[in-house]
């Protein structure tokens, strides 16, 4: 079987394919990584190069010791991915330590993964243990409503998942646990992987102040979906703005209507 016509590669490169025709991946913004199931590997296994040149990650993974991934590589195009999987993105190895990476296919043509390597990998560890190694997908993208509402609203957790939270009756259902923001910071190292981290014990959203959005997920269709449910609330809001606000919205009391009749926990902290 060529490797390109894989399972998790053709997955891998639809969400690519949607994601760029939504607008999320101007030039080469953006990134997306998979880890890799054992049996997925083991039907690509001979494709694939022993590993030669180890480069540090640049934090330590310990977690994710011996496991493959799937990524985008850094100044790639999203549009690219599709017309020459091989070229765009790579399978890496992670090494027994968890310190250093090696790439067993793919960037045929040279290059690195994803400049947000070190924020891919230290979540993916955290997500793995939460769920019980069920979370395999990181997804990071730059969509255009979210970023314009870091500008005019506060940068407070409560504040984005309640005003995002009423634009639309089932977003609360799609994203309960509310989303976290991380401030301004350089993207691609250790500060902006730990700031994140820290917000994905509790979320499965992060918005980066003036970049974009980080969304975690079991599958690419939960994790494109998140991250598309959460764009469109905020194109919701950001019409709203420009049609001169709120005149009347979901109330508190509507919520917790909500969460008991679809069961899902929501923060009840957002609700006061």
């Amino acid at each position: 079987m060529d490797i390109k016509n894989a399972g998790f590669i053709q997955g891998f490169i639809r969400l690519t394919e949607d994601a760029f025709r939504k607008g999320w991946h101007e030039r080469n913004g953006g990134n997306l990584s998979y880890r890799i199931r054992p049996e997925e590997i083991e039907t690509v296994k001979t494709e694939l190069k022993a590993p030669e040149e180890w480069v540090s990650i640049g934090v330590s993974v310990p977690k994710l010791a011996d496991e493959y991934f799937l990524v985008t590589g850094t100044g790639r195009y999203m549009r690219n991915v599709s017309l020459c999987p091989e070229d765009n993105i790579a399978i890496i190895k992670i090494d027994k330590a968890g310190e250093k990476y090696s790439i067993v296919w793919g960037l045929v043509h040279g290059g690195r993964p994803t400049s947000e390597l070190p924020t891919h990998l230290s979540n993916h560890e955290l997500k793995k243990e939460l769920t019980h190694g069920k979370n395999r997908v990181i997804y990071h993208a730059h969509p255009t409503n979210t970023i314009a509402l870091t500008f005019v609203l506060p940068l407070e957790d409560k504040v984005f998942t309640r005003e995002l939270w009423e634009m639309a009756t089932e977003d609360p259902v799609i994203f309960p646990r509310g989303v976290g923001v991380v401030p301004w910071m350089v993207p691609g190292g250790k500060a902006i992987a730990d700031a994140t981290r820290k917000l994905m014990r509790e979320y499965d959203v992060a918005v980066w102040a003036h970049h974009g959005m980080f969304v975690t997920g079991e599958n690419f269709d939960e994790a494109f979906g998140l991250m598309d449910t959460v764009e469109k609330a905020a194109e919701i809001c950001v019409k709203v703005r420009s049609m001169g606000g709120k005149k009347q919205t979901i109330t508190s009391q509507n919520f917790k209507d909500l969460a008991r009749d679809f069961q899902v926990d929501l923060r009840e902290e957002f609700l006061d």
